[in-house]
């Protein structure tokens, strides 16, 4: 029972946390955008790509939901879905969040007529390769 409960839990986590990391670093590239959207409204299409970047996080939650869900039995393997999901949930969490802060800076430098587009978008990669690693690592789990 306990241990249903854990199994349960650590896939909620995971799920809520990816969704939350990217809801609040969407959010933060985009309170960016807004504001850049009063300095060069024509670079709109670079702000909205850039404040997208976040959303992966989420997608990577919800992937390794569905995936865990339909590999394990939860009755019976309680304790490792909750450390994965834990786990997991945690590093997409904290990778969105990161992201959304790196994409705002380079929406701003975008703003005050610099060219950091390619730039911002490889230093965005960074903290996304991390998320996909803890996504690879949870499915790879027997």
């Amino acid at each position: 029972m306990i241990e249903s409960l854990l199994g349960y839990l650590g896939l909620g986590l995971m799920l809520g946390l990816s969704g939350v990391g990217s809801a609040y670093g969407t959010t933060i590239a985009a309170n960016a955008a807004e504001g850049g959207l009063k300095k060069a409204a024509d670079k709109s299409s670079a702000f909205m790509i850039l404040s997208a970047l976040p959303a992966t996080q989420g997608l990577y939650g919800f992937v390794a939901f569905l995936m865990l869900m339909g590999k394990f039995n939860v009755a019976e393997n309680g304790l490792l879905l909750f450390g994965i999901g834990v786990g997991a949930g945690l590093v997409f969490l904290l990778s969105a969040i990161r992201q959304g802060q790196v994409a705002a800076n380079g929406i701003a430098g975008i703003a005050s007529g610099h060219d950091v587009m390619t730039n911002t978008m490889i230093y965005c990669a960074l903290p996304e390769f991390y998320a996909i690693l803890a996504l690879v690592g949870a499915l790879m789990i027997h």
